[in-house]
């Protein structure tokens, strides 16, 4: 049995077969963990959508910011942009099927002592933290009135995190650090306006995974989300977004031995 971790899809879903016949993915004995933002910005969300549901016990996946985006847009709560390319979700028939899948995935994943998640993990927590947070924003993914907790997510504040927030607070904080964090301070200040070269942060901050205080430093983590990063030569961090709707590739990392496994897209 292989295990595997998988980059941002977004909707590539010839790039993701392409991708499972070059690692020769087997539905008897292999396990496929997909790091979030399986939809939007490619041209093939519902395909792959269904597809990841219909593999059932062979895959899992965290949710990334836009599988999130494509929730709140089928509940009614916001409404799409112009970018957006999950319109033949939202038309589909079994549209509510496919949202009901995505309320129920976790925001961090842990598995053989690693961490999956879709941006990252702020430097001042450790796994508990970080599996708690994840229950913390799924057990209101999973209640009635999910779309009025959904609209108050989509806010920057608070951008840093203490043990004083309250319940709705401390999701927003946690969703827009595993979802969309790449910059922050050693303390988790989040800053969300550079998407640039992680060897060049806004003044006073770091790329999250480079802060050397790190409570989690020595273990594996496997995240998507920065499609931008050139490959990283540190210990215990593997980033897998090559940028495949950007012209770039598709990529996998089998778990066990970290070989990494791309297709051009």
């Amino acid at each position: 049995m292989s295990e595997y971790v998988i980059g941002d899809v977004q909707g590539c879903y010839d790039s993701l077969i392409n991708l499972l016949d070059n690692i020769h993915f087997s539905l008897d004995k292999d396990k496929l963990f997909f790091l979030g933002d399986v939809v939007n910005r490619g041209p093939e969300s519902l395909k792959t959508l269904r597809y990841i549901i219909n593999l059932r016990d062979n895959a899992d996946m965290v949710i990334g910011n836009h599988d999130f985006h494509l929730i709140a847009c089928a509940l009614g709560s916001i409404r799409p942009n112009r970018k957006d390319t999950f319109g033949d979700v939202l038309q589909a028939n079994d549209k509510y099927k496919l949202i009901e899948f995505l309320l129920s995935r976790p925001l961090v994943i842990e598995k053989n002592d690693a961490l999956l998640v879709h941006a990252g993990i702020p430097p001042n927590w450790g796994t508990d933290i970080c599996i708690n947070k994840s229950k913390m924003v799924q057990k209101y993914l999973q209640k009635e009135g999910v779309k009025d907790f959904i609209v108050n997510m989509y806010s920057n504040e608070p951008s840093n995190w203490n043990k004083n927030l309250n319940e709705i607070s401390d999701c927003i904080y946690s969703i827009n650090a595993f979802m969309r964090m790449r910059f922050c301070k050693s303390n988790g200040e989040l800053e969300f306006a550079n998407k640039g070269d992680y060897r060049d942060p806004p003044e006073g901050y770091k790329a999250w995974f480079l802060h050397e205080k790190r409570a989690l430093k020595e273990k594996d983590i496997f995240f998507g989300h920065w499609s931008s990063l050139s490959k990283i030569n540190k210990k215990y961090i593997y980033p897998v977004d090559s940028g495949c709707v950007w012209g770039g590739k598709l990529s996998a990392i089998r778990i066990s031995d970290k070989k990494l496994f791309s297709v051009k897209c």
